[in-house]
């Protein structure tokens, strides 16, 4: 059974969380204990029915405002697939939250408000849909029993979007009106929007075809060198860690990056079972047929089709930090599990997340987006975001307080 990692974007009571409460509860996903809290809680919609956001909602400022502040993510599954949903807050101030949970999704559902239509926090979301390059994207138009259901509402709202889409070169975009509130077209089909004539949410999600990743490389970040020294595993060596993309398979010609050594794969291992190939987000123990110079942090790599190691690159960034980026300051740049001294050497300029025009202004602050040049102090092994998404993601550190203050995503070699 396949899994779907999706998240759920839009701005300030748009229905997100109501949203996947509703999902959660239609589907019987909820345990008797948590549907007996929410029972009691004090937190209750106009029509005195339970509040189901509450089932995201699980810091107390967020129970006391009514909001989302940090991601929050809920696990269910179906017969045909399952979940991992991570619910993404709406405010402007809490950018960095959805770009963390946007990282490892495969689909964004963007929320937009029935009463309202395209906003500026569907124009940001949708830019950082564009920006992760996430596969697929779903508008849910929310709250249509605020708007009588009516279908005018609807297309004219999508009308606007996909003028949207088209200004960001978004593919395969689709759209479901709905009400989460009342239930309309999440699990089962309303028969309030007879008009509508699509799948309800679930069949969506149950039924939608992420980009296969066959035709793509495959990379091995090593996370831990397994090496017991037991008297029984005197001369075991493994390299354990999740892979990345498909084909990692026993007999392969590899490249060790950034060093550049070359071997060959002897055996995979998974929870003690011999594999002949491994599978994306697969967490295995790979052996080589050579004892060769493996630390944390190094890549493994098909040979044919290895990825970049250079330091100097060019990035789109997502500053998280409550203080600017300082253009002075050495960070730590950590891709994977290697972490590299690196300094930001350009600021090229900003986005403007409602035009998506560029402003040239190199003071980069809270929750800003922008294009940059980065020198490392060592090699860094990745793939641009056009080729391969997944490996040019990157976090940067601030060494003198230990907190993350921005993400990286690598676009080009500088």
């Amino acid at each position: 059974m396949n899994i779907l990692k999706f998240i759920t974007a839009g701005s300030v009571d748009d229905g997100k969380s109501t949203l996947i409460g509703r999902l959660l509860y239609d589907t019987n996903s909820i345990l008797d204990d948590q549907l007996e809290a929410i029972k009691k809680a004090n937190r209750k919609n106009n029509d005195g029915t339970v509040d189901l956001a509450i089932l995201t909602d699980g810091l107390k400022a967020e129970r006391e405002q009514g909001i989302t502040i940090d991601v929050a993510y809920k696990y269910f599954q179906t017969e045909r697939r399952k979940f991992i949903i991570a619910d993404a807050p709406g405010h402007i101030q809490y950018t960095r939250n959805m770009v963390t949970g946007a990282s490892n999704s495969e689909l964004i559902i963007i929320l937009v408000d029935a009463r309202k239509g395209v906003i500026e926090q569907t124009k940001r979301h949708s830019f950082l849909a564009k920006l992760l390059a996430l596969k697929k994207v779903l508008v849910c138009v929310n709250k249509m029993d605020m708007v009588d259901f009516e279908e005018h509402v609807f297309e004219n709202i999508k009308s606007e979007y996909l003028a949207l889409a088209t200004k960001l070169e978004l593919e395969n975009v689709d759209f479901i009106p709905v009400s989460a509130l009342k239930g309309d077209n999440i699990v089962h089909a309303s028969e309030r929007m007879s008009w509508y004539n699509g799948p309800s949410l679930l069949d969506y999600l149950e039924s939608v075809e992420i980009e296969d990743q066959a035709e793509q490389p495959w990379r091995f970040p090593v996370q831990w060198v397994v090496r017991p020294q037991t008297e029984e595993l005197h001369d075991y060596r493994g390299y354990a860690g999740r892979v990345l993309g498909q084909g990692l398979k026993v007999g392969e010609d590899v490249v060790i990056l950034p060093g550049g050594i070359k071997s060959k794969i002897s055996l995979i291992e998974l929870a003690g079972i011999h594999l002949e190939t491994a599978q994306q987000g697969e967490s295995v123990i790979v052996h080589l047929e050579d004892d060769v110079d493996i630390s944390r942090g190094d890549i493994i790599a098909p040979a044919n089709h290895a990825p970049l190691a250079e330091r100097n690159f060019e990035a789109n960034i997502c500053w998280f930090d409550n203080k600017p980026l300082d253009p002075s300051q050495v960070y730590l740049l950590q891709h994977h599990t290697a972490v590299t001294k690196i300094k930001i050497s350009d600021v090229h300029y900003k986005f403007d997340v409602n035009t998506q025009n560029k402003l040239y202004d190199e003071n980069i602050s809270l929750n800003d987006i922008g294009k940059v040049s980065v020198k490392a102090a060592g090699d860094i092994v990745f793939d641009t975001q056009q080729q391969f998404p997944e490996n040019s993601r990157a976090i940067l550190i601030d060494p003198r307080t230990n907190l993350t203050v921005g993400a990286l995503m690598i676009e080009n070699v500088a």
